[in-house]
């Protein structure tokens, strides 16, 4: 009977380690969500800054025709616009290419518990917590 309870123990040892990786997938997939709604927003404001320059640039272009200097407050709101729509733009490359790997931590523990698990390894001679 002794080895019926060490393979339910081992059966449930190995449930319990599947269940701790999948909540650390689930937890991954939520954060890179979180991620990518981020980079739509910044993408969706960028855009919006770079079509008011645009459209303020048009303006300027017809007051420069003008008598007054209106021109000079237009090219201020262009260069305010124009600028919010580079530096959003370098800062969403930046978090692009910044970003870490998907399921990076669920990768590295399942190595973890793949070592583990491997006979002869000098990790696996060391007691589990619990025990």
């Amino acid at each position: 009977m002794a080895i019926f309870e060490s393979i339910g123990r081992l059966a449930t040892t190995l449930l319990d380690i599947l269940h701790t990786r999948l909540e650390l997938v689930s937890v991954e997939v939520e954060e890179e969500l979180a991620r990518y709604a981020t980079y739509l927003v910044v993408v969706l404001i960028a855009m919006f800054c770079a079509g008011i320059a645009v459209l303020i640039g048009i303006l300027l272009i017809i007051a420069l025709f003008w008598d007054s200097y209106r021109f000079q407050v237009l090219l201020a709101l262009i260069v305010v616009f124009a600028g919010s729509a580079a530096g959003l733009g370098l800062w969403l490359r930046q978090a692009i290419r910044s970003k870490p790997r998907l399921f990076a931590h669920t990768l590295a523990e399942l190595g973890k518990d793949k070592s583990m698990l491997r006979p002869g390894d000098a990790a696996s001679t060391q007691p589990v917590a619990g025990d």
